[in-house]
């Protein structure tokens, strides 16, 4: 008899550790020392013995919440509630391929003397985000070239760098040597397309972050472009949100 309730003990034991460990899996996402675990789908019937995973609707509305963690006019962060990883990253790969944006599509060169090919400066200037609210312009049609004003937005970037002659002669800085050595977004400028200029206020047409460094110069080197920027989704990496 003392066998016999030693064994259930240990058995009741180890059914209790099980059941908890399946809770774990179940419940809860952990990020450990050298990974993330448990964020594989479980939630289907029979997967585990004992619990019904039935899927079933009024369940999942009764139990499903949006939590808004940070919002400002640039990011949003929520968390989402009583939801299967893999739906969660189904909706952040919906959000990703098919929330539209404005994005650099066209970069026409008319000057390019810096170290930076053509190819390799016109996909950068298509990862810049455009500060653009996307609903207020139409898809570009296939196969137009020109672009309008509601469909285009045009931004124009011209430097040159050329030195400084108030530097000093024993300085090393670049920054004190050179004047226009670093191009940021903030040389791009906004050229009103048609009516545009009186449908948007100056200074709401921009990129989203003024420091983002395009390209460095030297004396003598000059950029001359001119991008066109147009309504897209998640095909390609540059009009991803």
């Amino acid at each position: 008899p003392q066998r016999c309730c030693y064994a259930e003990t240990v058995q009741g034991k180890m059914a209790s550790q099980r059941s908890s460990i399946v809770e774990e899996i179940r419940d809860r996402i952990v990020l450990g020392e050298f990974g993330v675990r448990n964020v594989h789908t479980t939630d289907f019937p029979g997967n585990y013995p004992g619990y019904d995973d039935t899927w079933n609707q009024e369940k999942f509305e009764k139990n499903f919440r949006v939590d808004v963690v940070h919002m400002t006019e640039d990011t949003l962060e929520f968390d989402m509630v009583g939801i299967d990883a893999a739906l969660a990253n189904a909706f952040r790969r919906i959000l990703l391929a098919e929330v539209p944006t404005m994005a650099v599509e066209k970069v026409f060169v008319y000057n390019n003397t810096s170290i930076i090919q053509d190819e390799i400066l016109a996909h950068r200037l298509g990862l810049i985000p455009i500060r653009a609210d996307p609903r207020l312009f139409e898809y570009r049609s296939q196969g137009d070239e020109e672009g309008t004003e509601i469909d285009t937005i045009q931004f124009q970037l011209k430097i040159k760098c050329s030195r400084n002659p108030r530097a000093s002669k024993d300085s090393s800085d670049p920054n004190e040597l050179y004047l226009n050595h670093r191009v940021y977004t903030k040389h791009m400028q906004w050229v009103p397309i048609g009516n545009q200029a009186d449908m948007f206020p100056e200074g709401t047409i921009r990129p989203v972050h003024e420091d983002i460094l395009i390209a460095q110069l030297r004396p003598g080197q000059e950029l001359d472009l001119c991008m066109h920027c147009v309504k897209g989704i998640g095909q390609y990496m540059h009009v991803c949100p």
